[in-house]
């Protein structure tokens, strides 16, 4: 990989322990694959709505760097002091205040540094606080709260790449989103669907986008869920339990291949973007 490039993947929501399990086995192999310099993934589900500090540092482990989440962060609620312990776990940004965590993080990796949002969306949602207003806010401001860039080496580039995870029902949305944010951020994925779209591109100004990532999860299932129980609660309303699906699992998601250039004014733009799906 040339000097100036660095290679991001990005993975779709973890479903349950076929998820993790897909994770841990294939993971690996991916990052050697693709080169990949750094790897973000959602969590939100790795415990079927929610998750666990066992699913996180399993996560971690695999090789993920930050994790990313959603509106099922909240479900599990001794989950949330690692939230707020753990800066590489992220929770929405536009959660109003005095949500536990942060909605950002700034992570240095081999004399590189990269810049991690995480947002979610209102439309068909529970209508939080403006997503692109908290984008704005953390462009503006990460680098007066975050010491940790001052002992970076900017000979690469001076500005970070800059990622953006948002967890949003509407393919609207999304779009809009990602214009909104075009050349000012590297990559925009959008996460909470579970179907991997075919959108991926690069928009007019360099960021690269796809809708949905997909998931990480058993494809031959409802949205990583079991078939049955999923029907049950369609027909009858009842809120039954839900479980992971049996079955062989997938990692969904992208690669991004992004350019670097020192300049604080300079954002750096994405070279190419690859969509997968991996056994």
């Amino acid at each position: 990989m040339p000097d100036n490039i660095v290679s991001i993947l990005m993975l779709g929501d973890i479903v349950g322990e076929p998820g993790l399990k897909a994770l841990e086995d294939t993971l690996p192999a991916l990052i050697k694959r693709f080169e990949a310099d750094f790897v973000t993934a959602n969590g939100e589900n790795s415990s079927i709505l929610g998750m666990t500090e066992q699913d996180a540092r399993r996560i971690f482990a695999a090789g993920v760097d930050v994790i990313t989440s959603g509106n099922h962060v909240w479900e599990k609620r001794a989950f949330w002091p690692f939230i707020d312990s753990e800066k590489r776990m992220l929770r929405p940004a536009n959660y109003p205040s005095p949500a536990v965590g942060r909605g950002f993080v700034l992570v240095k990796k081999n004399n590189f540094s990269f810049l991690v949002i995480n947002l979610q969306g209102r439309e068909y949602m529970t209508p939080i606080d403006c997503p692109f207003r908290a984008f704005d806010r953390v462009i503006e401001n990460y680098g007066s709260i975050d010491d940790e860039l001052r002992g970076l080496s900017m000979a690469r580039a001076e500005t970070p790449v800059i990622i953006v995870d948002f967890h949003a029902e509407s393919t609207k949305e999304k779009e809009a989103l990602g214009f909104y944010v075009d050349g000012r951020a590297s990559v925009f994925a959008g996460t909470h669907t579970h179907i991997q779209t075919a959108d991926e591109k690069i928009l007019p100004q360099g960021t690269a986008y796809i809708s949905d990532l997909g998931m990480t999860g058993v494809l031959n299932g409802i949205i990583g869920m079991d078939k049955t129980i999923c029907l049950e609660r369609a027909k009858s309303q009842i809120l039954y339990p839900l479980q992971s699906a049996e079955g062989a699992a997938s990692i969904q998601g992208v690669c991004v291949q992004v350019i670097l250039s020192a300049g604080s004014e300079y954002t750096p733009r994405a070279a190419s973007i690859e969509r997968f799906s991996a056994d």
